[in-house]
């Protein structure tokens, strides 16, 4: 069903176009923590603590009911690299466990702008790194593994395999990249026609991208780094069999899909899926809504291969 005028009306209420990200990221984060589920104590933070450059990352196991599939995915959360967090997105693994039958670790990397590029995104690669060079270490022996992430977890996840293909210590199979964000400007210069015709009134405003990417940089140097918008890579050979799935009436709807038009130009293989009607940030929302089980079906054939 299209988005009707009355929903349109509330989606412009709730967009907040006034308020900058940049002086009340706090704040947002402390609302995220209080909504945050209740946890449930059969999931559990991993008892191994990862090295980033001296720094100790936590990261949280969810385990399917049945280990049949023997599959792994690391999930990279969303939040602009600045807000939410593993506690956050626990209903989120949780779900993901359960549809795909495969084993979730969900990843607490450091947030911006107390931690800026590339600090976050080094994290999630020291993560990748651990799973997938001491795959025993948690019980996953013989098990694919698959990155995934949403909107700052899909930019963070295509970049950790960028990464590890030119660094060669891992290599990633595949990749399941969620309304992610693949490139850098997201102004009025930018030439996705999403950024114009979403920008404002859907959640998610190009105006916010924008503080977003001005708390998670270090300098205006990193716009042009391709581990900071993956878009830009020179050379995207190589890089895993991947799944992106964008939302309709999303800013960075136009810049995922040319990611995965850019991916199958240097022969890589892609399936790229628009979900019709949807807005950034539907896959955090319950299992019950069509755009949710939509999603899983598109993972579960995905994976399926």
């Amino acid at each position: 069903m299209a988005i009707n005028k009355a929903m349109q009306l509330a989606l412009k209420a709730l967009s907040y176009p006034e308020i900058d990200v940049r002086e009340t990221y706090k704040v947002r984060r402390t609302l995220a923590s209080i909504s945050a589920p209740a946890f449930n104590p059969i999931y559990k933070l991993f008892d191994r603590k990862i090295l980033s450059n001296g720094r100790e990352i936590s990261v949280r196991l969810y385990p399917p009911k049945d280990n049949s599939r023997k599959l792994l995915i690391i999930f990279f959360h969303g939040g602009g690299w600045v807000t939410e967090s593993v506690d956050t997105y626990n209903n989120v693994c949780k779900t993901l466990a359960k549809q795909t039958n495969a084993k979730i670790i969900s990843v607490e990397y450091s947030l911006a702008p107390e931690h800026k590029f590339p600090i976050g995104l080094e994290d999630c690669y020291a993560a990748a790194k651990d799973v997938h060079l001491y795959p025993e270490l948690y019980d996953a022996d013989g098990y694919d593994i698959v990155l995934a992430g949403d909107s700052a977890g899909g930019n963070l996840a295509a970049a950790v395999s960028l990464m590890a293909r030119d660094r060669g210590e891992f290599s990633v199979k595949e990749q399941i990249l969620i309304y992610p964000s693949t490139n850098s400007d997201h102004s009025k210069s930018s030439p996705y026609v999403s950024i114009h015709d979403n920008s404002t009134g859907y959640l998610l405003t190009s105006k916010h991208i924008c503080e977003y990417i001005e708390l998670y940089k270090s300098s205006d140097e990193d716009l042009k780094n391709p581990y900071f918008a993956p878009m830009l890579a020179s050379d995207l050979s190589n890089q895993p069999r991947t799944l992106i799935i964008t939302a309709e009436f999303d800013p960075l709807r136009d810049e995922g899909e040319a990611y995965g038009t850019a991916l199958a130009a240097a022969g890589n293989t892609v399936r790229v899926y628009r979900m019709k009607d949807a807005l950034h940030g539907f896959f955090s929302l319950d299992y019950r809504f069509p755009h949710v089980k939509r999603s899983y079906k598109l993972i579960n054939d995905f994976l399926n291969r």
